[in-house]
């Protein structure tokens, strides 16, 4: 039976040369393989026209390639795309293009559903049903690539883990699935085009420091006052501010690399002086820029955009410490595409 078969993916390069030669042929084939399955993003074996019929048939008897399917893209009226994507055991994800005039951005989900709990997010209102596969997140990556190509006529320039899940709750396919991108035998995209961006899991962080990666960190801090973070985000109790800055620090101390914090203004939560000064002297712990955020609403009103004025406050004082800040506003609000709103609306 078919779902008894063996993901091909689930094989390093080594494994597949091995497996050939196990079949009494040359181990060159299993790189040939390879290479259809990372660099060319093939789904069929029957498209691996290197090979004979007879391989390729041999590869259908004893695999599968349980490659997603984008089930519905919307497109909103800025351009931003958003794929509600399928995966092989019927679960969905959602995954964005977000296309400016200097590039064109893929933000892609790690989990189905959170771990995390987040009370101003959507995604954190489901579940986290299980971890996607490495090739799960290449896949969401390579189907914004077609679509960037198709609808703007470039390539994607730029991927974010900031879709559905908390990518460094599966660390280990995060980082196997950003080599498969950044390999010259996969994508072959730079690692300095990708941003990781955590709600802050200190012990996780300072692996990422451990081991070295190359693309960029950003933090989803929104409060730098732990009842205030504990409140809405309720895990802030297990893993607390003091925790996040000793990993920050390591961070910084290891790598050299800055860090970027996202950060939303809300009404009556965190817009006050207490919260600016708050924020700033964390933003001194080690060389950052902040993101403020726009805040995209998830229905239940408990949370509200801070006024124009709270904000104003906030980016005045971040730039009176030489703090680099910068607003950000959402992008596909009108398909619940934006920040926070991924949720598989379309499957509730």
């Amino acid at each position: 039976m078919e779902n008894l078969k063996k993901d091909i993916r689930a094989l390093s390069k080594q494994e597949l040369n091995e497996f050939f030669v196990s079949q009494g042929d040359k181990s060159f084939r299993g790189s040939q393989v390879y290479n259809w399955l990372w660099n060319k993003a093939t789904y069929n074996f029957e498209d691996m026209t290197n090979l004979s019929k007879e391989t390729r048939q041999m590869l259908e008897d004893n695999f599968v390639i349980n490659h997603i399917e984008v089930d519905e893209m919307q497109r909103s009226k800025d351009g931003t795309i958003k794929n509600a994507v399928k995966l092989h055991d019927g679960f969905t994800v959602e995954s964005v293009l977000i296309p400016t005039l200097s590039r064109t951005t893929a933000c892609v989900s790690s989990q189905v559903g959170c771990s995390l709990d987040c009370k101003f997010c959507a995604t954190a209102k489901l579940k986290r049903m299980r971890n996607l596969n490495a090739d799960e997140i290449f896949d969401q990556v390579v189907a914004i690539d077609k679509e960037s190509r198709l609808y703007n006529g470039i390539p994607l320039s730029n991927i974010v883990f900031m879709g559905m899940g908390e990518p460094l709750m599966n660390y280990k396919n995060v980082l196997k699935s950003v080599e498969k991108i950044t390999s010259p035998d996969g994508l072959g995209m730079s690692p300095k085009r990708i941003t990781l961006s955590t709600s802050g899991v200190p012990k996780m962080i300072k692996k990422l420091a451990d081991d070295d990666v190359k693309f960029h960190l950003a933090v989803s801090l929104h409060s730098a006052i732990d009842e205030i973070r504990t409140q809405i985000m309720p895990f802030n109790a297990k893993f607390p501010l003091a925790d996040l800055k000793d990993s920050l620090l390591y961070w910084y101390e290891k790598t050299g690399k800055s860090v970027t914090y996202e950060y939303i203004v809300w009404k009556g939560i965190n817009d006050t002086q207490e919260d600016i000064s708050a924020l700033v002297k964390f933003c001194q712990l080690i060389p950052c820029k902040v993101n403020i955020i726009e805040y995209n609403p998830i229905d239940d009103g408990q949370f509200q955009q801070g006024s124009d004025d709270a904000v104003a406050k906030h980016v005045n004082a971040l730039e009176a410490n030489h703090i680099t800040v910068t607003l950000r506003h959402s992008r596909g609000k009108d398909i619940d595409a934006a920040c926070g709103q991924l949720a598989n609306k379309i499957n509730a």
